[in-house]
């Protein structure tokens, strides 16, 4: 089959791409820091001794051998979790907080700074993506790439076999599992991490209240917010996985230079995206 090298992703979408990746290392690991704080989650508008509502915590407990064990409480299952979380480190310098020192920035307890680090790239992340759907209306890279046609949605289970068995075809568009996977995340999982973290601030609790009433108070979406990270922490493996099996030169080249190698014949005039 003959292979032809086209340029698939535009300038616009590629700095985005960059800007993303390096701001949401940032987000997740200043987030692990303030989550340090308080390691509890919570559904509902307050929470504290007086209320019933936890879903998950993290956090150090004595055993009964007298030694300090990490435990886990999620929807009121305990899960032993020393060594990785609650209780970490080499027995000689142990760290008792929910997430390890070394998944945090900063490294050591810094509240502050975890959030001076936070906002900053959380409002890095937003005018990002900003100019993105700006940039993606304009050039009609929305609507071209991103959203899924009935089509694409028909396709789907066939797209999915197609990956599983890891059989890739290098063509000029995205396929229909590619277009659903990004469609989610950037119409649906990037909107709502800004909007939860908005819900969160004391300042827009008072400029815009229905906001907090949307999310049903800033516990509720303090817990939305943690489970969005999560879901984008378990896009990110998969997507670095498949870059890989996929091709990692061809992927990694397409999106640095915008270059990208396609199986069959290229057609002239094909539009930058």
């Amino acid at each position: 089959m003959q292979r032809t090298t086209i340029r698939r992703h535009g300038l616009a979408t590629r700095i985005t791409h960059w800007i993303w990746a390096v701001a949401l290392f940032f987000l997740l690991l200043s987030g692990l820091q303030i989550f340090n704080a308080h390691p509890s989650l919570y559904i509902g508008e307050q929470s504290g001794f007086a209320f019933d509502n936890s879903v998950l915590s993290i956090r150090a407990v004595r055993g009964a051998d007298g030694n300090a064990e990490g435990l886990t409480t999620l929807f009121g299952r305990p899960i032993d979790t020393t060594g990785l979380l609650g209780v970490s480190g080499p027995e000689d310098s142990r760290a008792y907080q929910a997430f390890p020192a070394w998944l945090t920035v900063p490294s050591y307890h810094d509240l502050a700074t975890g959030r001076v680090v936070h906002f900053f790239f959380a409002w890095l992340f937003a005018a990002t993506f900003a100019s993105w759907f700006a940039a993606s209306l304009i050039t009609g890279h929305l609507r071209r790439d991103i959203l899924p046609t009935l089509s694409d949605i028909r396709g789907l289970p066939g797209s999915v076999v197609e990956h599983l068995r890891f059989r890739f075809h290098h063509g000029r568009s995205y396929n229909g599992l590619q277009k659903i996977s990004y469609a989610v995340v950037l119409l649906g999982l990037f909107p709502l991490m800004f909007l939860t973290g908005l819900t969160m601030s004391p300042a827009m609790n008072a400029a815009v209240p229905w906001l907090t009433e949307i999310f049903g108070g800033r516990q509720t979406a303090r817990t939305i917010h943690f489970v969005v990270m999560m879901l984008l922490v378990g896009f990110f493996a998969i997507h670095i996985f498949m870059v890989f099996a996929a091709g990692p030169i061809n992927e990694m080249r397409s999106m640095v230079t915008g270059r990208y190698r396609i199986d069959g014949e290229a057609t002239e005039g094909e539009p930058e995206r």
